[in-house]
């Protein structure tokens, strides 16, 4: 396998191997090493080619300080490598041992009620501390010598999972280095003063050395400019902490790739350092559980907006953790796959942009927090439905990699995303009003069953590929976006701008210039003169006052409301709606047309959507929230100027339908979702490149089935 050169970060971005990644994570720790054979032969019985070790293992790596121990993992790889497996190593940082925290308990995690961690489960280490750092060095050093001539290692991945058990810290090392990373931010006190808004509620500091960490609630509301930087400088620590790994794991041999694999998310700016380290990303998948904890409407809608997420960040990436079965911890468990979805999951996510899988896992663990997580083997040695589904998941894989490698997602509809500064900055100050992200899962959601190809992206990548944009009540816009959306536009792009957008500087103060700033304003022909909130949809409430869940302010208990009557409603597409979240009263120049208005109360008569031509194409205003009911007449709407079609005609509720392409080479993957057989008409010509055979017009999938075709 080699390691090409990487391209630039961007939701189009291919990967940079020459192979398809195809295997498990294993751990052979865990059983008899007479397990060991079998398993290899096992895994090259199915297809495999790669497995994925050692994550959790410093403490059989270093049984204590300084003793380096490889002996176990030798043999291992040497087996799976003879029987035709790769193998790609961890470093094991996500899990210190227990020597390290009693020998340096400093090393461990302090959370906001003051409480240090104890030893285990995972994440317990600091990743601000100076002393987990060393210590990390000195285990990724010594690995990358022992095995920098190992022909059967081919890759590595940075610890596991970074800050998805817990982000945050308040010990005394995560201070010390907070200070230090504004001490390089800001030239001195007085412009940290300004940034954070010091002179209100007599917050001013009169040097870096009192500096605060932004405890929540204590005793009242942060500043947000406090908690932005903050939450930013977790960031940069997290990604000071892999690049030391990367560094030395790069340094030793250059050959190899690093990635990372990703949890939830947080604390992780991808677009910077974090992501541009590396050679690619990988994200654990596992539908069923983002389903039960997002309640996001269906496995399949969960698991396409989850990759398309993940997709935007950083191109096309690997899973190096894709659901295979149930899987628990004693606190919570998932849904099952039924037969054949488990394989269906897995090819959802190579349609979405995998170009490497990993079944999680090869077998489940006898004992530990995790003994109810299933594996492709069970419990009794056997492999069953999971093992057999996997296995014509891999046939399948080796039939289609060469046409798929080089390819990435194709969709017309864009969706403003995977910037950090506009994921914290609504957190600082919600102010009980959905974050961008939940008002684009509703327009993400409605394209997805309308089978209209969709995807996320950020402003700085190309926008070319697209015909509409939707940028989700940003409240940080940059000026050189504003460059990127108005070329968008000009040659024929459909911009949606929503309410909200470009209201605060990246200090996270409000600007004097009415909204929207930073040329958008200008681009649009629209001037905010006015807003105020609105109940949510079904409630005549707002939101409690002064709870705290988390961090984060808890907006679902509502208050009375002040009059049974006090709804807002709007006309749009000769409908009448609901008004949900918030209003704006808007001023516009005289070329900008009204295409919604308000109907009721006060705001009567005033715009609700605007549009005004640009060049090719048209900038639009929304000046209120998203609704689930609405939205099928806004896109219609929209999307009335533009050539914007479903994948498929008529395509049938549950099946998705996506292309991956490179210039006129395209795969179109057919999936069905469903526990049902679908028949799908309207299909363009292609021929099947599973099946190698030729499709014209319909096909009748079966229950989780698929279909590549090549058009």
């Amino acid at each position: 396998m080699k390691v090409l050169p990487k391209k630039p970060l961007s939701v189009w971005r291919p990967l940079n191997l020459d192979d398809f990644l195809l295997g498990v994570p294993h751990y052979p720790e865990h059983v008899d090493e007479s397990y060991w054979l079998r398993d290899a032969e096992r895994m090259k019985a199915a297809g495999f080619n790669t497995v994925r070790m050692g994550e959790f293992a410093w403490h059989l790596w270093e049984p204590y300080e300084g003793k380096f121990d490889f002996d176990l993992f030798d043999r291992a790889i040497e087996i799976l490598g003879k029987t035709g497996i790769n193998t790609i190593l961890c470093t094991p940082t996500a899990t210190p041992p227990r020597w390290m925290t009693l020998n340096y308990p400093e090393i461990l995690r302090v959370d906001r009620n003051g409480r240090q961690a104890s030893h285990g489960s995972r994440q317990h280490g600091d990743t601000t501390s100076p002393v987990l750092r060393h210590h990390s060095r000195r285990i990724t050093r010594a690995l990358a010598e022992h095995y920098k001539d190992n022909p059967y290692v081919i890759g590595w991945q940075t610890d596991n999972e970074l800050n998805t058990t817990v982000s945050e810290s308040y010990s005394d090392s995560t201070a010390l280095a907070f200070r230090n990373y504004l001490r390089h931010k800001y030239a001195d006190i007085s412009a940290l003063n300004f940034a954070w808004g010091g002179n209100f509620w007599a917050t001013a500091y009169d040097n870096f050395d009192q500096v605060v960490l932004p405890i929540p609630m204590a005793p009242s509301f942060l500043s947000p400019g406090h908690v932005q930087d903050y939450h930013r400088f977790l960031a940069q620590a997290t990604a000071d902490f892999q690049r030391d790994q990367v560094e030395i794991l790069k340094g030793v041999n250059n050959k190899w790739f690093v990635f990372h694999n990703l949890g939830n998310l947080a604390d992780i700016d991808f677009r910077g350092q974090f992501g541009q380290d590396l050679d690619f990303i990988g994200f654990d998948i596992y539908p069923m559980l983002y389903d039960e904890m997002r309640r996001t409407g269906g496995h399949g809608v969960t698991q396409a907006l989850q990759l398309d997420i993940c997709r935007s960040h950083s191109g096309n990436f690997i899973v190096p953790e894709q659901a295979s079965g149930f899987g628990s911890q004693p606190a919570f468990s998932t849904m099952t796959p039924e037969p054949g979805e488990m394989r269906r999951m897995a090819m959802s996510s190579v349609a979405r942009g995998a170009d490497g899988l990993m079944f999680f896992r090869w077998r489940p663990a006898h004992y530990g927090a995790e003994i109810y997580w299933m594996g492709l083997i069970d419990h009794d040695d056997e492999p069953r439905r999971r093992y057999h589904e996997a296995c014509q998941f891999a046939s399948d894989i080796n039939l289609i990699k060469n046409e798929l490698l080089g390819t990435s997602v194709a969709f017309d509809i864009g969706i403003a995303g995977a910037d950090f500064d506009n994921q914290e900055a609504h957190k600082t100050y919600p102010m009980g009003l959905p974050s961008p992200q939940d008002d684009a899962t509703l327009f993400y959601r409605h394209c997805y069953e309308s089978g209209i190809s969709c995807g996320f992206i950020h402003p700085e990548d190309d926008l070319s590929r697209l015909k509409v944009l939707y940028v989700p009540h940003w409240l940080m816009w940059q000026p050189e976006w504003t460059e990127k959306v108005t070329a968008f536009v000009e040659n024929g792009g459909t911009l949606l701008v929503s309410a909200m957008t470009g209201t605060r500087d990246t200090n996270n103060h409000i600007p004097t210039e009415l909204a929207p700033v930073a040329g958008l304003s200008a681009l649009l022909g629209i001037k905010v003169e006015e807003f105020g909130r609105l109940a949510s949809p079904q409630e005549d409430g707002l939101f409690t006052r002064f709870p705290v869940e988390q961090g984060l302010y808890n907006t679902q208990k509502p208050l009375p409301a002040c009059s049974a009557n006090r709804r807002y409603q709007y006309c749009l597409n000769d409908q009448v709606f609901d008004a949900a979240h918030l209003y704006e009263i808007i001023s516009h120049e005289d070329d900008v047309h009204e295409l919604g208005q308000w109907k009721t109360r006060f705001m009567e008569g005033k715009p609700l959507l605007t549009n005004r031509a640009v060049g090719k194409g048209q900038a639009c205003y929304l000046t209120t929230y998203l609704t689930e009911d609405m939205l099928p007449s806004l896109t219609k709407v929209l999307f009335n100027k533009t050539s914007v079609q479903p994948v498929i005609k008529d395509l049938p509720k549950g099946i998705e339908a996506v292309i991956r392409a490179k210039d006129n080479h395209k795969l179109l993957f057919l999936i069905n979702t469903l526990e049902c057989e679908v028949l799908i008409e309207n299909i363009p010509k292609g021929l099947d490149i599973i099946y190698n055979k030729t499709i014209e017009e319909r096909v009748l999938l079966a229950a989780y089935d698929y279909k590549v075709i090549r058009l």
